[in-house]
């Protein structure tokens, strides 16, 4: 599967992509928000597992994506996902990291608006929700500008509460989408 746009390829994963998710999720401009666990190679390695079994589910019910450049597929960029396995039917969860790297770019947005499209009209979704920590600045601004409404907040774990962070959680529906889509 595959989802092009003016930048972006979005694309299922290859053994090739291997190296370069390993090593963003270890930078530790990306790891600031992740439990220490999270940024661990086994974690990362376990991630990328779990998101090729998601590719040969049948239904499917999971899409986590390589984003690539377009111009050069084999140039990595990071991922991005809807998650309708724990969600209540018609719904799904969206998530999307990049590279530290290709951050203010505009990939991220660019991504978000075409995996956000693929959802309501191929997956025929009604509601996309998301979860963020608080203090992600950059996340916030991003949840915005692709149509987002921050809908509550709930405690972290520990390891967040310390920092005085708690979870944001956002949604935006299919009627929302549509008024706000690109034309």
């Amino acid at each position: 599967m595959e989802i092009a746009t003016e930048r972006c390829l979005l694309r299922e994963f290859t053994e090739a992509d291997a190296p370069a998710f390993l090593a963003y999720q270890a930078d530790p401009r990306y790891a600031e928000f992740y439990a220490p666990e999270e940024a661990a190679p086994e974690h990362s390695r376990a991630l990328l597992r779990l998101f090729q079994e998601w590719e040969s589910e049948q239904p499917r019910r999971n899409y986590q994506l390589a984003i690539a450049k377009r111009r050069d597929p084999r140039q990595f960029l990071g991922c991005c996902g809807l998650r309708q396995e724990a969600s209540v039917a018609g719904t799904a969860e969206l998530g999307l990291e990049l590279a530290a790297w290709s951050w203010g770019q505009g990939y991220a947005t660019e991504a978000a608006r075409a995996l956000l499209g693929f959802g309501f009209v191929e997956l025929r979704l009604e509601e996309v929700r998301s979860v963020s920590v608080s203090a992600n600045a950059r996340v916030v601004a991003l949840a915005r500008r692709i149509g987002l409404t921050k809908t509550g907040t709930r405690p972290g774990s520990a390891w967040m509460r310390a920092r005085g962070w708690e979870y944001t959680e956002w949604r935006l529906t299919r009627a929302e989408w549509s008024v706000g889509k690109d034309p």
